[in-house]
C-alpha cells in the first residue's frame, strides 16, 4: 500500500525499458501504466529526433510512451499547455508542474485530470550552445552523441564508440556554456509541486544507475504508482535513511548554489536607475510577439490586452507591450527561460520579468532580485 508521504526507490520491471531508462525506467513506466489502465486518455511526451532534438506529442498509444524514454537536458521545452482541456499524465521538471499550476488557476487544466510525474532538475541546456560546447570544450562532434547525464557535479556525454568525457559544470558556465541562465538561479530542484518528486538523487549501492528515488506528494501520486504496481509495470521499496539523507544533502547543495548565483545573476538595481535599466534592456524590441506565445503560463489568447497595445508606434519610452505584460505577469512568472530562448534580439526577458514578480506562497523557483523594502518598479516609473 502506498501511502501520501513515502519516499520509495524503483524501477520499471521491464529490462529493456530499465536499461533504457536514465534512472531505471520507472518514470516511462508509471506514464504507460496510467494510459494502459485508462487512469487517463492521453500522455504527454518528448518523442526523440536526436540529443539536441525532440517533439512535444499528445499520444494515447502505449509504444509511444515507452519509445520516449531517457533524458533530455538539452531540449528545454516547458509541457504545460500540452495538458489544456485533456485528461492526461505527463513528465514535469520543477517548472513545468509551476506552469500547470498557474494554467490551473486560470481555468485553463482541471487539476484532477493532470496527473503530473515530476522530475528533478539540476538545469537545462540550450541546444545551440550545447553542440558549440561539445566542439570547444568536450572536442566531441556533436554527431557522434547518444547519450548524456549529470554525475557529481560533472555533465558528461557518451558517444557512439562507448566513450565518455565529462567536465565540470561550473568549469562549463564560466566559460560561456553549461546550463541556460534562468536555471541557474533557480532553487526548486526536486518538484515537490507535482504528485510524484522523482529522480536519482538517493539512489545508492547496488540500485545506483538503475533505480529512481520517488515522493508521493499527494492522493494522485499515490493513484499513480498503485496503478503502475498493480499493472505490474514496476517495483518499489522504502527509501533507506541514508538515501533520503543523501538525497536531501544533494537538494541543499543545489539550492544553496542557486541562491549564490542569483545575486550575480540578478544584483540590485538602485531605485533612481531602474527605469532606465528596462528601457535600456528593451530598447531593441522588434514588437514579434514571439516571447507571448511562448509563454506557458500565459492563457489569455488573442484577446489580451498587451496585444492590444502591441504596435509599431508603441514607442513611448518603453512599449506598452512590455508594461503591460509585466504587469500581466507579476503574479505567475515562473522564471523558465522560454521567453528569452525564442527573442529574436537577444533581450534578457526572463531577468527583466524575474527581477519584480511577486513570490507566492509555494516557494516557486525563483526570488526576486530587488530589495523589497524599495518602492516597487512600476511605483518608480510612474512618479
Amino acid at each position: 500500500m502506498v501511502e501520501v508521504g513515502d519516499m520509495l526507490v524503483g524501477y520499471a520491471t521491464d529490462e529493456d525499458i530499465r536499461s533504457r531508462g536514465a534512472s531505471g525506467g520507472l518514470v516511462t513506466a508509471v506514464l504507460a501504466a496510467a494510459l494502459e489502465k485508462g487512469l487517463v486518455e492521453n500522455v504527454v511526451v518528448m518523442k526523440h529526433i536526436n540529443e539536441f532534438e525532440a517533439v512535444p506529442i499528445i499520444t494515447d498509444d502505449v509504444k509511444e510512451v515507452l519509445a520516449s524514454i531517457g533524458s533530455l537536458h538539452s531540449v528545454p521545452v516547458n509541457l504545460a499547455k500540452y495538458a489544456v482541456g485533456r485528461k492526461v499524465a505527463m513528465p514535469a521538471k520543477p517548472c513545468d508542474a509551476q506552469a500547470v499550476i498557474e494554467q490551473a488557476k486560470r481555468g485553463m487544466i482541471d487539476l484532477d485530470n493532470t496527473y503530473i510525474v515530476g522530475l528533478n532538475c539540476g538545469g537545462s541546456m540550450h541546444p545551440v550552445t550545447t553542440k558549440k560546447m561539445l566542439v570547444e570544450m568536450y572536442d566531441i562532434d556533436p554527431e557522434d552523441v547518444v547519450g548524456e547525464d549529470i554525475k557529481k557535479g560533472k555533465l558528461v556525454f557518451k558517444t557512439k564508440n562507448g566513450e565518455e568525457k565529462a567536465l565540470r559544470i561550473d568549469e562549463l558556465e564560466e566559460a560561456g556554456f553549461g546550463r541556460r541562465e534562468s536555471c541557474r538561479f533557480c532553487t526548486l530542484k526536486i518538484p515537490l509541486n507535482a504528485d510524484l518528486a522523482c529522480g536519482n538523487w538517493g539512489v545508492i549501492g547496488d540500485l545506483s544507475g538503475s533505480a529512481t528515488f520517488c515522493q508521493v506528494m499527494n492522493g494522485k501520486g499515490v493513484k499513480l504508482l498503485e496503478n503502475a504496481i498493480k499493472a505490474g509495470r514496476i517495483e518499489v521499496q522504502p527509501a533507506s535513511d541514508k538515501a533520503i539523507a543523501i538525497r536531501e544533502k544533494v537538494n541543499n547543495v543545489m539550492v544553496d548554489l542557486g541562491n549564490t548565483l542569483e545575486k550575480k545573476i540578478l544584483p540590485v538595481i538602485p531605485d533612481e536607475e531602474r527605469l532606465q535599466y528596462y528601457i535600456d534592456q528593451l530598447a531593441d524590441c522588434v514588437n514579434c510577439g514571439a516571447c507571448k506565445e511562448v509563454c506557458p503560463v500565459c492563457a489569455c489568447g488573442e484577446d489580451s490586452k498587451c496585444t492590444t497595445f502591441h504596435s509599431l508606434v508603441d514607442n513611448y519610452k518603453m512599449s506598452m507591450y512590455h508594461m503591460v505584460r509585466m504587469l500581466h505577469l507579476a503574479d505567475s512568472c515562473i522564471s523558465c527561460g522560454q521567453c528569452s530562448d525564442v527573442c529574436p534580439s537577444d533581450i534578457p526577458i526572463t531577468l527583466l520579468k524575474s527581477r519584480f514578480a511577486i513570490p507566492s506562497q509555494r516557494k516557486r523557483n525563483y526570488h526576486p532580485g530587488i530589495d523589497l523594502d524599495t518602492p516597487p518598479f512600476f511605483e518608480v516609473m510612474l512618479k
